[in-house]
């Protein structure tokens, strides 16, 4: 089977991220698939098990870190994993496709280190801490301790920036998405070792 290219875009929640991401996905020419995580949480608003995330319980997610079933996984919040399966990696590379992940930034990091030459880790910025909790507080999805938890987190997350391949600053979506068309072409029409 022929290893495509990962194409990871990490971010603090709030960023954008994962509009560019939708809009990465609609450019046909990029051949990308979406690596579709898995979440130890239940659904929030529209998302769909198998589309959005792979909802699983707690234990099942425990057993999967036990079977080394996970290419990256992290507890993100007391009981609340997310992760990628290898299994999600080897569908998408069996359709022949790039993969595209819209993850956070200790899991785009732990892809990087396995896979650094077939990898484009980008970081989305946000204008600002402020800007990012109005972004949040508009999602209604989340009660005020949860976005609190996210602000506080965002500050270590921002701090990882230069550790990633190219960072975009989302201070205008149109121009953060175009940018980010751009990287990702180019990423994706070069050479690598597969």
């Amino acid at each position: 089977m022929k290893k495509g290219k990962l194409i990871v875009f990490s971010a603090p929640s709030g960023s954008g991220k994962t509009t560019i991401v939708r809009h990465l996905l609609g450019r046909e020419d990029l051949n990308l698939e979406f690596s579709i995580s898995a979440a130890s949480r239940e659904p929030r608003g529209e998302e769909v098990n198998g589309k959005d995330y792979y909802f699983i319980s707690t234990e099942e997610f425990k057993k999967h870190i036990k079977g080394e079933d996970f290419l990256e996984w992290e507890e993100v919040y007391r009981d609340n994993f997310y992760g990628t399966l290898k299994s999600e990696i080897e569908r998408i590379w069996a359709l022949g496709k790039n993969v595209i992940f819209d993850i956070d930034v200790a899991g785009g990091l732990r892809i990087k280190h396995k896979f650094p030459e077939q990898t484009l880790a980008v970081f989305v910025k946000p204008p600002s801490i402020d800007e990012l909790k109005i972004r949040l507080k508009k999602r209604s999805t989340e009660s005020e301790d949860k976005i609190n938890m996210r602000i506080a987190k965002a500050s270590v997350e921002l701090a990882t920036a230069p550790q990633f391949d190219k960072i975009i600053k989302n201070y205008d979506l149109d121009t953060a998405k175009e940018e980010a068309y751009q990287l990702v072409k180019a990423f994706v029409n070069t050479d690598s070792t597969n």
